[in-house]
């Protein structure tokens, strides 16, 4: 299954040469050019991953498809894509995952969009389990006794 992306940038030739390229390393990539497409498309798909454009029709915008990808159910990884980045970790304040600093070598992006996949799917599992029972602990707990008991009485 090929893992899906949202590009999010104004600027139409970042936008489709960005979308080459992951296309050619075997991602799904759908493209938004403003926060407002974005933010639609965000409701209305699922995607593995959301990468945005900081600063589009307005200084805002980035971090408004940020928030909107945070409060997607299926919890995409999040970067921000800007020529300007943000002083110290605000972008991380923001809800980013990621901060991916442009213009950038291909190979550089691929390798830290790859990386965020898997570290952000960790995330998602770890969480995901601890918030599930672990029957597997209980029923090991169960069948112990139950040996103890059985060795005992032989």
């Amino acid at each position: 299954m090929k893992r899906r992306i949202l590009l999010v940038d104004d600027e139409l030739a970042i936008l489709l040469t960005l979308k080459a390229v992951l296309e050619l390393h075997d991602f799904d990539v759908e493209t938004a050019a403003s926060a407002r497409e974005a933010k639609s498309k965000i409701r209305a798909n699922v995607y593995h991953m959301v990468i945005t454009d900081m600063r589009m029709e307005n200084e805002r915008a980035g971090m408004e498809v940020v928030q909107a990808a945070r409060a997607a159910q299926y919890d995409p990884a999040v970067a921000m894509l800007t020529a300007f980045p943000l002083a110290g970790e605000e972008w991380e304040d923001a809800g980013a995952d990621q901060m991916l600093v442009k213009p950038m070598n291909t190979n550089d992006l691929l390798l830290q969009i790859e990386a965020l996949l898997v570290t952000h799917e960790d995330k998602k599992q770890k969480a995901k389990q601890a918030s599930q029972p672990d029957y597997a602990v209980a029923a090991a707990k169960k069948g112990n006794g139950t040996r103890r008991k059985a060795t005992a009485t032989s």
